[in-house]
């Protein structure tokens, strides 16, 4: 794991955790790129409301933390691709219960019945170690 920002300060493992995924927008840049592997324009676009620098800071703290994976292709102009790491697909597997927690007991949804339009509309498409089961249906693509 990368650069930790409060060593020797967490006060368990929830603590060191939410230092990782806190924040209003960490967890919908995971969610956004589990689906797929992503250059810094269409993360913007598929994380309404998040402004240029917000969304630089964050991918620099993930990327510092082994969650995201930042891969400068050898171009003019130069494409940069954003990916999770195997770490960032099991931070994911790990938000999928809080997820089906706030669809039932915040948006009073209930429990997920699938991921609508199969593997492709999977966040977790990507992750062969993910069920649809699994998968926030309010992440979901239900395009």
């Amino acid at each position: 794991m990368g650069a930790v920002r409060r060593p020797g300060a967490f006060v368990c493992g929830i603590d060191a955790a939410m230092d990782v995924i806190g924040g209003k927008w960490k967890v919908l840049i995971l969610w956004a790129l589990n689906e797929q592997t992503c250059r810094f324009g269409e993360l913007r676009r598929l994380v309404p409301g998040i402004t240029e620098k917000v969304l630089t800071s964050h991918l620099r703290e993930l990327e510092d933390d082994g969650i995201v994976h930042r891969k400068v292709h050898a171009e003019v102009p130069p494409r940069v691709e954003y990916s999770l790491t195997p770490l960032g697909f099991a931070l994911n597997e790990a938000l999928g219960p809080l997820g089906a927690w706030g669809r039932e007991h915040v948006l009073g949804q209930g429990a997920p019945q699938g991921v609508p339009g199969g593997p492709k509309g999977s966040p977790h498409a990507r992750n062969p170690h993910a069920t649809a089961d699994r998968v926030p249906a309010d992440c979901a693509d239900d395009s």
